[in-house]
């Protein structure tokens, strides 16, 4: 069993959703962003989203477009995330991270040895924003063939003729964008989601983790008593630049946050 199916299956037996967090890699530093990432588990992270820097990260908003050029400012590269997701996995076999970005430093790296390098370091799962089924057998064998999920986003505008697409390709869960919209701006009231994410159900058995605009325990808690993940990204990403511009710890401060984020997501259903 993946570390993907097996969290799920766990969480699924405790009656509780997942706490997804996000963060940068590099940013601030690799340093910082290391002790963040190492931190995340004991902090409440159910599973890992793990961003790859990249110069135009189209679908995100002003907190996670800096957080690049933080990252890319830093020295962030692709071969530098695997490493630290390598230097991770040397105390935590069990939490599961999925790289997040754009599909050009893949294809850059090769799609068939970045798989086999993603694997070997310890990676579970891929979210490229940019990649639709359509343009993803390049990718998604390779994929398989090393034990990767590839993780489809869905959003407000896949209707009922494109949700099987999008759907029939992925694995580990579906990734529904509440909003129409960038990363860290407007939220989606509990109704809308609630029924997108039933009209996803009816077209998967794969678990549906909601994000985009989910900054407090509370829309944390209230989009786990809806679904089986709740995606927090933005928030913590801010949570950890607005400290280093204090003079603070920055991980300390957004793992101080993951805590409360946690403890909204595992009481949102008594």
């Amino acid at each position: 069993m993946s570390r993907l199916a097996a969290r799920f299956a766990k969480l699924a037996a405790e009656n509780r959703a997942a706490l997804v967090t996000y963060s940068m890699a590099f940013d601030p530093d690799r340093a910082a962003s290391q002790e963040l990432l190492n931190g995340l588990p004991a902090a409440g992270a159910d599973i890992i989203e793990f961003g790859m820097p990249f110069t135009d990260p189209m679908a995100d908003g002003p907190a996670i477009q800096y957080a690049a050029q933080r990252a890319l400012a830093s020295g962030g590269t692709l071969k530098g995330c695997l490493e630290m997701v390598a230097e991770f996995r040397r105390t935590d076999d069990e939490t599961p991270i999925i790289l997040m970005g754009y599909y050009n430093p893949v294809y850059s790296w090769g799609p068939e040895k970045f798989c086999a390098d993603a694997a070997k370091a310890g990676i579970d799962g891929l979210i490229l924003v940019d990649l639709p089924p359509e343009e993803a057998d390049e990718l998604l064998p390779h994929c398989r063939a090393n034990g990767i999920d590839f993780i489809f986003l869905t959003t407000p505008t896949s209707d009922d003729a494109r949700l099987p697409v999008i759907v029939g390709n992925a694995s580990g869960f579906v990734y529904y964008v509440s909003i129409a919209g960038i990363t860290g701006t407007a939220s989606a009231s509990a109704s809308a989601i609630g029924d997108a994410v039933t009209r996803i159900k009816r077209h998967t058995a794969l678990p549906v983790c909601v994000g985009f605009g989910i900054k407090s325990p509370q829309q944390a808690a209230e989009v786990a008593r809806l679904a089986d993940g709740a995606v927090v990204g933005s928030a913590i990403v801010a949570a950890a630049f607005e400290a280093k511009e204090r003079g603070e710890n920055p991980a300390q401060a957004a793992l101080a946050l993951v805590r409360e984020l946690a403890a909204g997501v595992r009481g949102a259903r008594g």
